[in-house]
């Protein structure tokens, strides 16, 4: 057949799957060499040539639309890819989920000689970093010092003379604020100059990173970006028994910093470009001048307060050191806790004021007497984000820009509270309608350590309100309220095809639900009815889906939420409208679906 011919031959390309390729491959042969291409038996060296082929060309198109798809954040499929994604549009990973709460901690202290209270020499302060274990093996960490001898503390007779019943010793009870996991650490040689130089560090499951010192003793900073000059650092306050603040926050110019990017599995640290041996030129404060009545100049406009440095190193790289790189890792599965579910203190640092001068015994007393117990659920977020929850978080944080103004804009914020105040599981933002003012109600939600719908503890909720204050609007006040919980159960009927295993149909139905339960409602989201009736109705086996209702549970292990479902009915029967204030929860998926085959 004529070249000509072959040329103007219409190619179908929608096909691009093996079997497709393979026939169109097969006519091809038929149709332009009849001459030398005449066997077309399964076993021949042509069909293997052809299948061979189209094997490779299925492959190819597989790969193409699979890399294309990966693309775009809309089709992004792996959980890496999704993450880089949103780090191009803001959005920064936080990586593994720490529940966040409070622990009491009880310690015996020798009387003093007039008996009348502890004896003061003998109190000690528990330092940050000391661990505790809870009864499921999750470890937590204190977050901040505990001074036994604040007089806010509980304090009372432990243990008397049994002849003169004078007190012997007394217990005081204080509180510290804990976080789930444990530190660690590892040590990094690094050698010669690198621009940009990444580290990727071995442990998978880190939470934050505390500190980054090298051999010669210099400090790194993490900073939200490499171009950002100015860090806060939190430091005691010596006024703090006038005005009650613990610490306050300095500004600190910093050259030595670094980011931290994370993928599913992986934290990496990454520094700037700049060599320890050049200066950094930093801008004179008393040399920016503002726009005021009588000068003819301003600074630049596009002054940032944060950049101060004139050079475009992005920080000093270490060089030819090592790296001794401080982090908190989280590796149990579930960090949340029960009440009453740490019972231990795993590692304690005291530090006693001259303890040189302390009798070695009472010492060991006072050690051995430590004693721990949470008062309220340590909770959280037990599982880490699916990818549509992290794509539903991008697309907040692109529009936020750092900064709350609409609703959308505080919740994304409050998604991304850094770990190490805790987590949440859900939030909604609703303007308060019986304020005069633009205040805000932030309803909240939590898990408890078997994934099911619990209420924020006080010490989460609170860092909650000062982590978004740092972005809220002047005009803006805001209220961190607890989301009411609204347990439903669901019962069916469905009319099987003839020929079926009426048993096996039922199992198939209720799992089919309790997959379709699995992801947890938002706050305010509405339960979809005819989303129901649409999964049962896919079933195979499955003629006719008689009945679906919804019945509210309360009471025992639910919540104490009455909620009227036929009330809260769409006129169409179609949803059950739930308040904004409240969230939805199919608690206990094996015991609230149940089914009847009619």
């Amino acid at each position: 057949m004529p070249d000509e011919q072959k040329k103007i031959l219409p190619i179908d390309y929608t096909n691009r799957e093996f079997n497709t390729i393979r026939r169109d491959l097969y006519g091809i042969a038929e149709r332009f060499y009849p001459d030398t291409f005449r066997d077309f038996s399964e076993g021949s060296f042509g069909a293997m040539m052809v299948d061979a082929v189209a094997y490779v060309s299925d492959q190819l198109s597989f790969y193409l639309d699979y890399n294309v798809n990966e693309s775009f954040l809309d089709t992004a499929y792996q959980y890496d890819n999704i993450l880089r994604h949103g780090r191009i549009m803001g959005y920064k990973y936080t990586g593994p989920n720490s529940s966040y709460g409070k622990v009491a901690i009880y310690i015996l202290i020798p009387a003093s000689q007039t008996g009348l209270g502890p004896d003061r020499s003998f109190i000690p302060v528990m330092k940050r970093g000391s661990t505790f274990s809870a009864q499921n093996g999750t470890q937590f960490t204190l977050t901040k010092n505990i001074d036994f001898a604040e007089p806010s503390n509980s304090v009372i007779v432990a243990r008397t003379n049994n002849t003169t019943g004078a007190p012997t010793f007394y217990a005081i009870k204080a509180y510290g604020e804990v976080v789930s996991g444990f530190f660690s650490s590892e040590r990094v040689s690094v050698g010669a100059y690198q621009r940009f130089r990444s580290i990727g560090l071995r442990n998978p499951n880190i939470s934050e990173i505390i500190s980054i010192f090298d051999t010669e003793g210099n400090e790194y900073f993490e900073v939200d970006y490499l171009a950002q000059d100015m860090v806060y650092r939190e430091v005691p306050n010596k006024n703090f028994k006038n005005d009650n603040v613990p610490s306050v926050l300095k500004p600190l110019l910093v050259s030595r910093k670094f980011v931290v990017n994370r993928t599913a599995d992986t934290t990496i640290i990454q520094f700037g470009s700049g060599e320890s041996a050049s200066s950094e030129v930093v801008a004179d404060p008393a040399s920016v001048a503002t726009d005021i009545f009588g000068k003819d100049y301003i600074t630049d406009t596009t002054f940032d307060p944060t950049r101060l440095s004139k050079n475009e190193s992005y920080g000093i790289v270490p060089t030819n050191t090592e790296l001794i790189i401080r982090y908190r890792v989280n590796n149990s599965q579930s960090n949340n806790v029960a009440t009453a579910g740490i019972d231990r203190v795993t590692s304690a640092v005291l530090e006693f004021e001259n303890e040189q001068s302390l009798d070695t015994s009472q010492l060991d007393t006072i050690r051995g007497s430590l004693e721990c117990s949470n008062e309220e659920p340590i909770v959280g977020n037990v599982n880490n984000n699916t990818s549509d929850e992290i794509k539903r978080k991008i697309y907040d944080t692109f529009p936020t820009q750092n900064r709350a103004v609409t609703q959308a804009d505080y919740e994304n914020i409050a998604y991304r509270m850094p770990a190490k105040f805790g987590s949440i599981k859900r939030v909604s933002v609703q303007r308060d309608p019986n304020s005069e003012r633009r205040n805000l109600n932030m309803y909240v939600i939590s898990e408890d350590s078997f994934g099911k719908m619990i209420v924020t503890n006080s010490t989460i909720k609170n860092n909650l309100k000062t982590w978004v204050n740092h972005y809220r609007m002047l005009s803006d006040t805001i209220d961190i309220v607890d989301s009411f919980i609204i347990n439903f159960g669901v019962d069916f009927i469905v009319r099987p095809t003839s020929n079926v295993d009426k048993y096996e149909l039922l199992r198939t139905c209720v799992s089919t639900l309790q997959d379709y339960f699995s992801t947890s409602y938002f706050i305010g989201e509405h339960i979809n009815i005819a989303e129901l009736y649409k999964r049962l109705s896919e079933v195979k086996g499955v003629l006719d889906v008689v009945k679906v209702r919804l019945t509210n549970k309360n009471g025992g292990n639910y919540s104490s939420v009455q909620f009227n479902i036929n009330e809260n009915t769409s006129p169409d029967g179609t949803s059950v409208v739930i308040p904004k204030n409240a969230i939805a929860e199919l608690k206990f998926p094996t015991s609230d679906i149940r089914g009847k085959i009619r």
